[in-house]
């Protein structure tokens, strides 16, 4: 019997979660699923650079978990791009160190800490906005990891 997976931290929310190749229907098209942590270790290691040890780390998990996380991501994400599927990026064990809001009425992104609560948009001053994270199911439970 495997052991219990243990949450991976991510740093933000990705700001897309789905993408497909141009001109192609996406209800047509196989979908393949990226986990939010395998989003991030691909973030980690390919877009930001760091080692498999930093990475790990960042995350709070093993080296060696983190290369199968990065193995796993790596082998998607070719798939999306030679085969022309349909990459939506969802699930996982995560908990997010901080968010991103966006207001609906003047379209302003801000980062915040996933402890800060939000309810005016420091731009327009709508409360017309997006909590990222929440988009995703996460929040009080990534607030309560910090």
């Amino acid at each position: 019997m495997p052991r219990p997976q243990d949450d991976r931290i991510v740093h933000e929310p990705p700001l897309f979660s789905a993408f497909k190749p141009t001109g192609a229907s996406g209800k047509n098209l196989e979908q393949i699923l990226l986990t939010l942590d395998e989003f991030e270790a691909f973030r980690l290691a390919d877009f930001i650079g760091l080692s498999h040890a930093e990475a790990a780390d960042e995350m709070e998990i093993s080296r060696s978990t983190f290369t199968r996380l990065i193995e796993k991501a790596r082998r998607k994400i070719a798939d999306f791009i030679i085969q022309g599927k349909l990459l939506t990026i969802e699930g996982g064990s995560i908990h997010f160190r901080n968010n991103i809001i966006r207001c609906l009425s003047c379209g302003h992104m801000f980062k915040t800490n996933i402890s800060c609560y939000i309810t005016e948009c420091p731009a327009c001053h709508s409360s017309d906005l997006i909590n990222m994270a929440g988009g995703f199911g996460h929040g009080k439970c990534c607030h309560s990891k910090q």
